[in-house]
């Protein structure tokens, strides 16, 4: 039996519910439905559960520009996202609209009837459902849900203790009182690290080489004040919109001034460590500031943890597992109960959705990206994929701003389709343009961005807001018919 909508979507995480909830707004006579893989809404903010999952970035940026976040925390633990994506999607009925455990496999664009043909497997079934569809919608992000990356590590069949990755974290580790090693230097390292130690009996943070950190209070002042003082849509505009500035402008100062940024980031890390901490080796990285995220913690809650003795950090590189732990090329040996391999993330492209246009199967290597969230030669389709300096969601809204007034505007003329066609004087550059090591693995089997406008992946929402919200829809670009 075939489903007809209007759109689909597939992915009901954080971009999956806002897509839903702009097209429900904008064109509340389209029809839509929502595929999810797995048996919840949240997506990544489901999948992830290792103790102290929290957001990096703030939740009025982080959360929709339609639905104000109301927590009192601005830096927000995972189980509170989870919580605000599942409401947004009740409170708008967006929840009926999903199909769990519906897992999309491919989806075949006909130009003789202008519709895309989806096949999702249901379940450990085996079954196939099929949907059709005038636009297709991909909001899985680009996190591979299957498993994390774990470097080859030499003598790991010889640890006699358990090791672990944050992604598949399990339901009854009991780390109290326990040795523990966190092998890694990012967001989700230093989440666990003081985490963790709350109830180990000590935690080491392993990393091959550091990150910047910086720390932020995980309740926002300002906001709490405005919101004393003016109705809670305001208070959380304004909330939204110095958020943005501040973390944008972060951006902008580390790439321009990054010697100036590099003695402003020491300066703050001097008050937060100890006297006399060893900075240049565990804190000082050899990149510039935001070549990679710049990772935040709530409250100085890494640097206390060291200064307290219940974190150490070790910056060295592996030799070997042992039986009791980890050997290191400095000749240093490290107790463990437990490891913890925070060692990165697999990249996946669209889902690792089959596409094909009337028969001919798409390699989205060879496709450019357009404005960042559509591809040459693939009619009626867009994608979501977040800023990497900024929070997921300012970008989210803006390509869902941008999509829904395409639709309107092909509804007016009675167009039922839009096609990208490439631009051949236009440069192919990688479709992200960033240095950390998740993205360099996989970053050749993503689309490619061009060397200009509209072709090029800006990451500065300040610049992305006036065209993709309000600026001209149709260029020399598409073709509609």
């Amino acid at each position: 039996m075939t489903t007809t909508v209007d759109v689909l979507i597939i992915g009901a995480g954080l971009s999956g519910i806002g897509a839903a909830h702009h097209l429900r707004s904008t064109l509340p006579h389209k029809s839509y439905a929502i595929l999810e893989s797995r048996g919840a809404i949240g997506g990544t903010w489901d999948l992830f559960r290792y103790p102290g999952i929290r957001s990096d970035s703030d939740m009025y940026t982080l959360g929709y520009n339609f639905r104000p976040w109301v927590g009192d925390k601005s830096i927000a633990d995972g189980a509170s996202i989870r919580e605000y994506i599942e409401d947004t999607a009740r409170e708008a009925g967006i929840d009926r609209h999903i199909r769990f455990h519906h897992t999309v496999v491919s989806a075949e664009w006909s130009t003789a009837t202008s519709t895309w043909t989806v096949e999702a497997k249901v379940g450990e079934s085996g079954e196939v459902a099929v949907f059709t569809a005038s636009f297709l919608m991909c909001c899985s992000g680009y996190y591979d849900y299957e498993k994390g990356f774990t470097p080859d590590f030499e003598g790991l069949e010889d640890f006699g203790g358990t090791v672990v990755h944050p992604q598949l974290w399990p339901e009854d580790l009991d780390y109290a009182g326990k040795k523990i090693v966190v092998i890694g230097s990012g967001a989700t390292a230093i989440t666990l690290a003081p985490t963790l130690a709350r109830d180990a009996e000590h935690v080491t943070l392993l990393q091959r080489s550091p990150s910047y950190i910086m720390s932020l209070p995980s309740k926002d002042p300002i906001a709490l004040a405005l919101r004393k003082y003016l109705p809670s849509r305001v208070a959380y505009g304004v909330t939204r919109m110095k958020n943005a500035v501040t973390s944008i402008g972060m951006y902008v100062l580390c790439q321009r001034y990054p010697n100036f940024m590099k003695g402003r980031i020491r300066k703050l890390q001097e008050g937060w460590l100890p006297d006399g901490y060893d900075l240049d080796t565990h804190f000082t990285p050899k990149y510039d500031p935001w070549d990679q995220r710049l990772c935040l913690v709530p409250d100085s809650d890494l640097f206390t943890a060291i200064g307290e003795g219940k974190v150490d950090v070790v910056t060295d590189h592996i030799e070997r597992f042992t039986e009791k732990g980890i050997a290191l090329t400095s000749g240093e040996n490290l107790d463990a109960d437990i490891v913890i391999t925070a060692t990165g993330l697999n990249l996946v492209a669209l889902g690792n959705v089959a596409l094909r246009v009337d028969g001919k199967k798409i390699d989205i290597t060879e496709s450019m990206a357009y404005k960042g969230m559509m591809l040459t030669d693939v009619p009626n389709f867009a994608f979501v994929i977040g800023y990497t300096n900024a929070s997921w969601t300012l970008k989210a809204d803006l390509v869902c701003d941008y999509i829904v007034r395409l639709l309107a505007h092909m509804d007016s003329k009675g167009y039922r389709e839009v096609r990208l066609e490439r631009d051949a004087t236009v440069g192919e550059e990688p479709f992200l343009d960033f240095a950390a090591g998740y993205v360099l693995r996989s970053v050749d089997t993503f689309p490619k961005q061009g060397s200009v406008a509209p072709w090029r992946l800006r990451m500065n929402y300040f610049r992305d807001l006036p065209s993709l919200r309000y600026g001209k829809l149709v260029d020399d670009n598409m073709r509609m018919r």
